[in-house]
C-alpha cells in the first residue's frame, strides 16, 4: 500500500512539473488604473493558488476558536477536580 502512495505522490509531483514546463510563457495581470504585472503563466497560478488558500485559512479561524472554546468548556466541565476526585461518593457503610 506504501508503495502505491508514492507512486501516487510521484505521478502527481511529475504531472505538476510538466504542467510548470508547458506554461513557462510570460502572461500578464492587469490590475485597476492601467497597472500591469508581467510573470511567467505557472507562477501566477501558483500564487493564486496560495492565495486561495491562505484566504480559506484565514476564513476558517474564528470557527476554528469558536469550537475550541467550547471544547475547552466541555472538558472543564466533564472532567472532575483532583480534590473532588479524592472524595468518596459513600459514606463508607
Amino acid at each position: 500500500m506504501r508503495f502505491f502512495v508514492w507512486l501516487l505522490r510521484a505521478f502527481l509531483f511529475f504531472t505538476l512539473f510538466a504542467f510548470a514546463l508547458n506554461n513557462s510563457q510570460e502572461a500578464s495581470v492587469r490590475w485597476f488604473f492601467g497597472h500591469e504585472w508581467r510573470a511567467p503563466q505557472v507562477i501566477i497560478v501558483l500564487l493564486a493558488f496560495g492565495l486561495g488558500c491562505a484566504v480559506g485559512v484565514l476564513a476558517m479561524v474564528p470557527a476554528w476558536w469558536r469550537h475550541r472554546r467550547k471544547a475547552q468548556a466541555t472538558d472543564n466541565g466533564l472532567n472532575p477536580t483532583p480534590s473532588s476526585a479524592a472524595t468518596p461518593l459513600h459514606d463508607g457503610l
